[in-house]
């Protein structure tokens, strides 16, 4: 795989400083049931990387000494952590709100048949990669027969209550384009989402968040080997909008990888950029009594991938794209 870091570490990138810690982002291994081209983390099925228990005893120690009240729970496929149950359960008992992100098919996986459940008893909120609403798009980003299994997963929660209006069952689906090219506005991709996916195939959901794809890992290798890798990231640039800057998720969020070290979010962790501009990992259990706020926040190039457009985060679209 080839490596974008050298081409982004040089950048004329904004200063950024943190505000209040609200969201603690957690990566609970890189081993998943798909390889999916996008994937900035490089996950597969073949990768053994696992947070153990003992670090997530740190992240409920942190989250109740900082007043975290989210956790926001990834991969690879966070469910295939052996502990993942049991720290959701910790975390709800803590009154944390938890989100897992979640590759759909793993639902349907050996050993899985009763995750669905599990999550809306615990009542999590499911954000799921959907890239498009048409089978051949799926299959050609995220592996062949990925989209049927997809939708028998997203039949699963919706029969469970999520994706059903206001209720506490929030299904939220995760959009990002095919290649290297910006993703649509989001307001109208959600709509042609909720209609197609309603009249398709009977399966209903709450938001759309769309979001860029970063040149970093297996889909920065595949653009620098293609010869487009200056290309996007002048096109990232070129649309750059200073007023998505207050709503980056790297201003209240921090990253934990499965070791327990800490970054600013989850792109910095994929390429090993420490917790603000440090040359040295942070470990979360050194952090326990730390106040973040207005600490600095370790940017590069790839950064221009969240505040290119309308913006793109965790939660989608920025509000700053107006």
């Amino acid at each position: 795989m080839l490596d974008t870091f050298p081409l982004l570490r040089k950048t004329d990138f904004p200063p950024l400083r943190r505000d209040r810690l609200t969201t603690l982002q957690a990566n609970l291994g890189y081993r998943c049931n798909q390889a999916c081209l996008h994937c900035h983390v490089a996950a597969s099925p073949k990768r053994t990387e696992t947070m153990s228990w003992a670090t997530m005893e740190t992240l409920l120690e942190f989250a109740a000494r900082q007043g975290v009240r989210q956790f926001d729970l990834t991969g690879g496929a966070p469910e295939l952590n052996p502990d993942f149950r049991r720290l959701v359960r910790a975390a709800r008992e803590q009154g944390i709100a938890v989100i897992d992100r979640c590759n759909l098919t793993i639902l349907g996986e050996p050993g899985q048949e009763d995750l669905a459940v599990f999550l809306a008893e615990q009542q999590v909120e499911v954000v799921a990669s959907l890239p498009c609403y048409l089978e051949e798009n799926v299959d050609r980003q995220r592996g062949n027969g990925v989209f049927e299994k997809s939708l028998a997963g997203l039949r699963q929660l919706n029969a469970l209550g999520y994706g059903r209006g206001d209720g506490p069952l929030r299904l939220n689906l995760v959009y990002n384009p095919g290649g290297a090219a910006l993703p649509p506005a989001q307001a109208a991709l959600e709509s042609a989402y909720k209609t197609e996916l309603l009249q398709r195939y009977g399966v209903v959901f709450n938001l759309l968040y769309v979001l860029a794809n970063m040149p970093i890992k297996r889909f920065g290798s595949e653009l620098m080997a293609s010869g487009g890798f200056h290309r996007y990231m002048e096109t990232l640039r070129q649309v750059h909008r200073n007023e998505n800057l207050p709503g980056v998720m790297c201003r209240t969020l921090i990253s934990v990888d499965w070791q327990g070290a800490v970054y600013d979010c989850d792109f910095n962790q994929m390429l090993a950029m420490p917790l603000g501009g440090g040359s040295a990992p942070v470990m979360l259990a050194d952090l326990l009594a730390v106040n973040l706020e207005n600490r600095p926040i370790s940017v590069a190039g790839h950064c221009y991938g969240c505040t290119a457009g309308q913006g793109s985060s965790c939660g989608g679209a920025l509000a700053g794209a107006g």
